[in-house]
Formats: C-alpha cells, structure tokens, sequence
C-alpha cells in the first residue's frame, strides 16, 4: 500500500468529525510538543474530549492518564500520535483493535509499516500533520509561528 495524503478538505472533515481524541506519549512535561498539542486541543477554542495515554504518567494537564488505548473509557474518534515511527505499527494495531476511527501521525512521524496496518484497518489516517496547526488553519487564526493571533486580515500590522 502506498499512503496518499489526504486534502486539506479531506483533514478538515476529519477534524470536524472528531469528538474523542486519544493523544499516545502525552507528557505532563510543558516543554514537549505533545503538551504543548494538548494545551491548545483542550483550549475553549476546541471542543474535542482528550484522553492521554503514556504508561509512564498519571495525569497530563489536569486530565487522568491512561496505559494503552485499550485501557480508555471510550472508544476513540482519533489516535493522535507522539510517538517514534518504530512504534507506530503497534499502536496502529491497537488503534485498529480498539475501534477507533482515525490514526493521525504528528510532524516529523512517518510509518509505512503502521500505514499499511490503518488502511487495512479501515482507518483514515494523517502522517507528518499536526492537528493543533491543522484545526488551528481551519479555524482561521494560524500565525505563521503556529500561534493563534485572534486577527484575521490581510493587512500588515502597523
């Protein structure tokens, strides 16, 4: 199998469609990005329900951490991943296992192997994408630096 990217219209759709999202290596450290991630996705700006899992942490941003995906309360809409592409095909596989409905690989993260266990899965799935950058584009406020300004123009600032 060989990926294709899904559309930016394809991405938004994905997003729109997600209510649960399952952030494997969350980290309670505020200088990783899967902090950092997280602290935007649970932002008044989004309305996604989050749910860490890292077997090394107890609680990332004031959210209980869990395990595995198994070990979640909820089955879900979206796996977003901080993790090492020599892992991926593992939690491409429990991704599949425990139902959920997309596999969304952070920037930097590519995995053919963890690719060809989605699709076969009937995943949809995103690689090298961050979804605090893409909801963000979405939304209309990305700064070039990744920040949300609050300002919509085309105009330079003064």
């Amino acid at each position: 199998m060989t990926y294709r990217e899904p559309s930016a219209i394809s991405r938004k759709q994905i997003l729109d469609g997600t209510r649960s999202i399952a952030v494997v290596g969350a980290s309670s450290n505020p200088s990783r990005s899967s902090n950092f991630v997280m602290t935007y996705l649970a932002s008044s700006v989004c309305d996604f329900d989050l749910y860490p899992v890292n077997p090394r942490e107890t609680e990332v941003n004031g959210f209980p951490c869990y395990p595995s995906l198994d070990a979640l309360p909820v089955v879900p809409d979206l796996v977003d991943v901080f993790r090492k592409p020599e892992d991926c095909p593992a939690i491409a596989a429990e991704a599949v296992a425990v139902g959920a409905t997309t596999l969304w690989l952070q920037l930097g993260i590519m995995s053919e192997e963890a690719a060809e266990i989605a699709q076969a899965g009937n995943l949809q799935l995103v690689m090298d994408r961050c979804t605090k950058i893409e909801h963000a584009r979405f939304a209309g406020g990305l700064h070039l630096a990744g920040f949300d300004t609050g300002v919509i123009s085309a105009r330079r600032a003064s």
